[in-house]
């Protein structure tokens, strides 16, 4: 038997993994490229999905791993001071923007934003929460409540009352083509009236992907959580940021994607990048706010040493090498190369940084096009470039390479890329 039909006899058939029969084992990395089971190597634009954020075989990270398990110790529980976690915990706090911040450490992005829940729940005393159309926040069983998918949104049952504001979709739907003055003030709208009308007036909080992830990298304009916050100010709701894939300085401009909106959350959520591959994922907020919680509580594995220590290697990494400038620098070579390309099938290019989504329709329409992207996507890993894919019809090809990513390979990776979409092109107009 192959891996792949090993792993379909043993793997639930909800668990996707890319390029069908011929899916992709990759066995080795290095920097921004990964080599798969035949020996090919591939330039990653997709870093196990916005994880690996520093690159593969980091000696700085790997070292600091090392020297932990050196010392025997890979658990000891919270109940014991764990220096890593502390040291950790004293820098996110430190540059979370929160004031007498507190942090909470689990294993990924979708524990972080259910321990935040909890957390504004018991604040508020009320289990309704603002959510926004097209956003993901996690598989488990609140998070997928909160998630305003349909892909992911896996049952209707929930223990949330939940409300749901407009994305800021900006082909299609209600903020079809605003702009962004226009854009804030529909969306300030919708949001007055969801409140005055289907709520029961004590809501906990609104959670908001600054940049939608899985929803193919959809995001508002600038001072749209600012303009939200001045409503939810009047009620006493809380914000939550979900920075799981916009943090560490990914957008370029700002190290939070919460920081394009005049804004301070009272939480903030963060995984992936930050473990640079180890779980490792949190909580960050206001004091009265993290200390809500009204019994005892900790993660097992959460800021384990091990993670932990990986942890600050990364963030380590990135403040002393200023990828967040890089983020910035690199980013705008791929923005402005893809912008440049005139194709029928590319209908938008948009994102910040080194988080970009390119969404494909049927020329002259805004009618999604997912065979075209499934072919884009083909086509970049026949060329030699991994890319992701996302949106809620699945027809955005995702990109977010590592935040250490050269110029050099950001050309590379660019010129695949608009070969890829131009073959593309050419052979739907052909048809």
């Amino acid at each position: 038997m192959s891996l792949l039909d090993r792993h379909r006899a043993v793997m639930p058939t909800w668990m996707p993994v890319y390029y069908g029969d011929d899916a992709l084992e990759i066995v080795s990395g290095s920097g921004r490229h990964v080599t798969d089971a035949t020996g090919r190597t591939y330039l990653d634009f997709f870093g196990g999905v916005l994880t690996t954020m520093i690159g593969y075989d980091v000696a700085e990270i790997s070292d600091a791993v090392r020297a932990q398990i050196g010392t025997g110790v890979a658990h000891t529980s919270t109940l014991y001071l764990i220096r890593q976690q502390v040291e950790l915990a004293e820098k996110i706090a430190r540059i979370s923007g929160i004031p007498d911040a507190r942090v909470f450490f689990t294993n990924s992005g979708t524990e972080a934003n259910e321990t935040a829940l909890l957390m504004a729940t018991n604040v508020r005393r009320s289990n309704q929460i603002l959510a926004i159309k097209n956003s993901y926040h996690g598989r488990s069983f609140g998070t997928m409540a909160i998630t305003g998918h349909r892909s992911w949104s896996s049952s209707s049952l929930q223990p949330f009352a939940v409300n749901w504001l407009a994305s800021a979709d900006r082909l299609r739907g209600r903020m079809a083509g605003l702009d962004d003055a226009a854009l804030i003030d529909a969306a300030v709208d919708d949001l007055r009236e969801v409140l005055s009308t289907v709520t029961a007036g004590d809501v906990a909080a609104l959670i908001a992907e600054p940049i939608q992830g899985v929803g193919g990298f959809v995001h508002g304009p600038d001072g749209l959580l600012g303009a939200y916050r001045k409503v939810l100010d009047e009620s006493g709701i809380l914000l939550i940021a979900d920075e799981v894939q916009t943090g560490w300085g990914r957008t370029g401009e700002h190290f939070w994607g919460y920081q394009a909106h005049g804004v301070t959350p009272d939480l903030i959520t963060f995984a992936k990048g930050i473990g640079n591959g180890y779980a490792l994922g949190g909580v960050v907020g206001r004091v009265e706010v993290m200390n809500a919680v009204p019994a005892i509580s900790f993660s097992t594995f959460g800021g384990n040493p091990v993670s932990a220590a990986a942890g600050n290697a990364v963030l380590d990494y990135v403040l002393d090498r200023d990828l967040q400038g890089n983020a910035r620098r690199v980013g705008a070579i791929l923005l402005d190369g893809l912008r440049e390309l005139d194709s029928a099938i590319l209908a938008e290019v948009r994102g910040r940084g080194l988080m970009i989504g390119l969404e494909f329709t049927r020329p002259g329409t805004t009618e999604p096009d997912p065979a075209a992207t499934v072919r884009v996507f083909d086509l970049c890993r026949a060329n030699g470039l991994l890319v992701g894919k996302g949106g809620l019809y699945g027809n955005v090809i995702r990109i977010g390479p590592a935040l250490t990513l050269t110029e050099e390979e950001a050309r590379t990776g660019l010129e695949i890329l608009r070969e890829s979409i131009v073959t593309a092109d050419t052979e739907i107009r052909t048809l």
